[in-house]
């Protein structure tokens, strides 16, 4: 076995034993936006969640079970948005972790359960064997500056995608371009979509290359093409591919679909 094989073993093996873990993206089952609850009353979560400007003021009774560093509330607490692993979010019910965040300007609120129904059914990732012809030279090309389009999400809403410049690839003697956005360590970021998107894959997968070199150079492995998290909870947020993020060629590699069984 290469050790290319063995390291793509490894990641698949991680990638499910993070995606299952008690507070992965399989126990979400709710993300709950304040602005659409103006009593304050968020579904099957107790308290009373009220959005301001600069944060979110959570009301509670001693008898409501809510907890906020460990300790019980009893009263008002101002939160700000979560930024580190669920696990660490201030607020817990009992074993459910709710996490605050904010995008766009809007707070809203995550239930994560690890009794949660997808969990619990979860049979594994459908992922294709490791090909190194899925393996290819890139090279990234930044923009002269950073670019948003609006694109569709999976909750049926339009928002902003930043992009920083353009991935170009030969794949089967065919030139691709996607366009990907730059995180903050300096790797790349795709959504993409291919021939194989809605049939024999999910309707559209992400691909993290790493940081490219000075001169551009990265390497670009569908191999370690990802499913996105609205294909583990329907209450993720995932934008759709931006234009011309749509390949011809069908990405036959890296994780295709959940397993139904």
């Amino acid at each position: 076995m290469t050790d290319a094989v063995q390291d793509w073993k490894h990641w698949h093996e991680q990638r499910t034993e993070t995606v299952s873990a008690p507070y992965g993206p399989l126990a979400l089952t709710g993300t709950h936006w304040l602005a659409d609850y103006p009593e304050g009353h968020l579904p099957g979560i107790p308290g009373h969640w009220v959005d301001t400007p600069d944060a979110v003021l959570l009301t509670a009774a001693p008898d409501e079970g809510l907890t906020v560093d460990g300790q019980p509330l009893t009263g008002k607490v101002h939160l700000g948005a979560d930024s580190g692993p669920v696990t660490d979010a201030r607020v817990a019910l009992g074993g459910r972790r709710l996490v605050v965040f904010r995008r766009e300007g809007l707070w809203a609120v995550r239930d994560f359960d690890p009794d949660a129904a997808a969990r619990r059914v979860f049979r594994g990732i459908d992922a294709t064997a490791y090909d190194d012809r899925w393996a290819v030279p890139g090279r990234f090309t930044p923009y002269d500056e950073d670019r948003t389009v609006t694109v569709g999400n999976a909750d049926g809403k339009e928002r902003g995608l930043g992009l920083g410049g353009e991935l170009s690839f030969r794949l089967g003697g065919v030139e691709h371009t996607l366009q990907v956005s730059v995180e903050a360590d300096g790797s790349l970021w795709a959504v993409f979509a291919d021939a194989s998107s809605g049939l024999s894959s999910y309707r559209f997968r992400f691909l993290r290359p790493a940081a490219p070199e000075a001169d551009g150079r990265t390497t670009v492995d569908f191999n370690r093409a990802l499913l996105p998290p609205c294909a583990f909870a329907d209450h993720f947020i995932c934008p759709f591919p931006p234009p011309g993020n749509t390949l011809l060629s069908e990405i036959a590699a890296g994780e295709r679909n959940l397993r139904d069984s």
